[in-house]
């Protein structure tokens, strides 16, 4: 089953689930926002992506700018900032079976899928 986490209020977001509409194929919407992920889940995610938890973060949000550059966060922090922020986390993030993409842009789904 495919994998869309997702907010509705990223134009990026809103341009995968109509990716994902169009080409007919089986997906589930998880809103990140309003159902948190577990440390879990987020880990499981990350490792899917092959990255680290830092190149999840949106670095160039005013928050991570101005609350947490610089300041020398495990990718345990990470974890738990992405948790507890999670308008923090790129998106639209695409899980297919054990592997993942950030969707951004779109096109990076023809890979995955």
């Amino acid at each position: 089953m495919i994998e869309l986490y997702h907010n509705p209020r990223c134009r990026k977001s809103r341009e995968a689930l109509a990716y994902l509409t169009a080409s007919s194929r089986e997906f589930k919407t998880i809103e990140y926002l309003k159902t948190p992920l577990s440390a879990e889940k987020l880990k499981d995610i990350i490792e899917k992506l092959g990255i680290d938890p830092l190149e999840l973060i949106r670095r160039e949000e005013s928050i991570w700018k101005k609350n947490y550059k610089n300041q020398g966060l495990s990718d345990q922090d990470l974890i738990q900032l992405m948790i507890d922020e999670p308008g923090l986390m790129q998106r639209p993030i695409v899980i297919y079976g054990d592997k993942g993409v950030v969707a951004r842009p779109v096109e990076a789904l023809d890979n995955l899928l």
